[in-house]
């Protein structure tokens, strides 16, 4: 049962420095470490208008020794959960206390604006052109306002109050301010309202506020792209495809059911500057791009899975919420649905513009880029860190998106500068590359890993190979039978180097596995061949049954390896 705690003086220490904001403690919604607690804000709704009070998901990670002063994280979207990260904060700050704030609206919040009926229109624009946005949004909307919602409480400014008010109720008298993609600008609005309450802000992957985030997706993907080096292959597959479009199996992410997207060349643009925000992805990007501009769309497979649950990890109530409010201008065309979702979504709930602000701050402030990201690139974060007063910039070489979760210098770079924001000097090279790029050419393209990863019963010949072999290497060596023994022995060896090489492939980067395998399982299945020859020759020296379920498997297999598998 949930108790209304008015001082939080039970969570943390520290001396009040402001009236307290009523706080209610929970239980946690997902697992945390040890020695964390969770709770709700309680705020108006609309503060140019109280009345309405809502709630506002925290937790708070208590260090055993706390040295500095805390660090308050919350993550972008505009609707993606934060809580969920805790442990890796607690982590990467042990001697802080760690606290992780939900937006108003998102998973751990109350009310939770989750909006299935835009998610069910965006992936019904998947299975046929047309769908109708306009009716999605218009019952997403009308379904909030029936619940007492009012949309008009959900923006930027209203979710930076929170993160000052939140401050102020739990005791601390000041503390870091860390924000990544969309909620750095919460971060830069908090540490305006509140500056005596900021020692220092990281604005990871920052979106600066006078940045048109609709007027730059479709030149920070072509960037991107440019900067791969796979501008020509890019065009060719989405030239392509829009001319063709593909029909890929998939998963319905709200209801679980199979159902077959189909996918232009602007929808798999779309997923791919979703995609260009991992690291691994990127790595991968030069022999994916290129598979798919040859015409290999068994590899759309792995690209369409993501697509749902993609859809799936924000809440689009809020995050539509805040767009339309925000981010109310939109270019007259663009290749991505994304943008042109949105588009149709603000147009329906004709929310009020907010009025554009000018924050900044006068605390330490490091702002961290990766050098391909699609979405917040260092064209547009560096020339806005160098307008904030006392703010370093660094750039991390062959990263997206949210550096500090992809990359180990980038979270060791934070650590160093919370520890001594004034004194700061780089712990490690940002200019190292961390997964080498996969080139056209560095593997054999198939997407057989991905389907027998995501079916296992298809790698069913490769396990009865393997067992035959095992068997044929054991019976021949007690019955003293060399050449079935030489035969099974033959099978484990291309066995142990097939898979020696995918799981090189796999500890390198594992992404790679939904484009290809090593080429060099192209020569290692010759020995599979050869095992099989041998299985023959037994066979024709004694007919035994063992011996012609083993030349039945082996010829099943090679058959499956040729045709299939590669």
């Amino acid at each position: 049962m949930i108790t209304r705690v008015v001082l939080a003086l039970t969570l943390v220490s520290g001396p009040l420095t402001a009236a307290p904001v009523p706080l209610e403690a929970r239980a946690c919604p997902v697992a945390m470490p040890e020695g964390t607690r969770c709770g709700f804000l309680v705020v108006p709704e609309r503060r140019d208008a109280p009345g309405t009070t809502i709630r506002v998901g925290y937790a708070v990670h208590r260090s055993d020794a706390p040295s500095g002063d805390p660090v308050v994280y919350m993550s972008g979207g505009p609707g993606s959960a934060s809580i969920q990260l805790t442990g890796y904060l607690a982590a990467l700050f042990p001697d802080r206390d760690v606290v992780t704030v939900e937006q108003r609206g998102s998973r751990f919040s109350k009310p939770t604006l989750g909006c299935p009926e835009t998610v069910a229109a965006m992936l019904d624009r998947l299975r046929a052109p047309g769908a109708d946005m306009a009716r999605g949004a218009r019952d997403c909307r009308r379904r909030h306002q029936e619940a007492g919602v009012d949309l008009r409480g959900y923006t930027t400014k209203e979710i930076a109050a929170d993160v000052v008010d939140l401050r102020k109720a739990l005791g601390y008298e000041k503390w870091n301010l860390f924000g990544v993609s969309y909620s750095t600008r919460v971060m830069v609005d908090a540490a305006a309202a509140d500056p005596g309450g900021t020692a220092a802000v990281v604005l990871d992957s920052f979106l600066p506020q006078e940045v048109s985030w609709y007027g730059d997706a479709d030149r920070n993907l072509d960037d991107t792209v440019a900067a791969l080096g796979i501008d020509e292959d890019f065009e060719v597959m989405t030239g392509r495809l829009n001319d063709d479009p593909a029909l890929v199996p998939t998963t319905d992410p709200l209801t679980g059911r199979a159902f077959t997207a189909r996918l232009t060349g602007d929808d798999v643009a779309t997923v791919l500057a979703e995609g260009l925000h991992d690291t691994s992805v990127i790595a991968a990007a030069p022999a994916l791009v290129g598979a798919l501009a040859e015409g290999h769309d068994e590899l759309l497979r792995p690209l369409a899975d993501q697509t749902g649950p993609g859809l799936a990890s924000h809440e689009f109530g809020l995050y539509h919420a805040v767009q339309c409010q925000d981010e109310a201008t939109f270019p007259d065309r663009s290749r991505l649905f994304t943008v042109n979702v949105d588009r149709a979504v603000c147009a329906e709930w004709r929310l009020p513009a907010s009025k554009p602000t000018k924050a900044s701050t006068k605390a330490p402030v490091l702002v961290l880029a990766g050098q391909y990201d699609p979405t917040t690139p260092p064209r547009t974060a560096r020339p806005a860190a160098e307008r904030l007063p006392h703010a370093r910039f660094v750039e991390f070489a062959g990263v997206g998106h949210a550096v500090f979760l992809s990359d180990r210098c980038g979270a060791r770079t934070i650590a160093a500068f919370l520890a001594d924001p004034e004194g700061w000097k780089q712990p490690c090279d940002p200019s190292v590359r961390r997964l080498p790029a996969v080139r056209p050419g560095d593997l054999h393209v198939t997407g057989a890993p991905y389907q027998a990863m995501t079916a296992p019963w298809l790698a069913a010949p490769a396990a009865l190979f393997v067992l035959a072999s095992l068997a044929q290497l054991v019976t021949g060596a007690i019955r003293g039978r060399a050449l079935t023994a030489f035969a099974g022995l033959t099978g484990l060896a291309f066995t142990g180097l097939a898979a020696d090489a995918v799981w090189g492939l796999t500890k390198v980067n594992e992404t790679a596995l939904a484009v290809g395998v090593p080429r060099v399982l192209e020569l290692y299945g010759w020995i599979a061949v050869g095992s099989a020859l041998l299985t023959v020759a037994a066979l024709a020296r004694a007919r035994t049954i063992p011996n012609s379920l083993a030349a039945t498997v082996a010829a099943g297999f090679l058959v499956w390896w040729w045709s299939w598998f590669l």
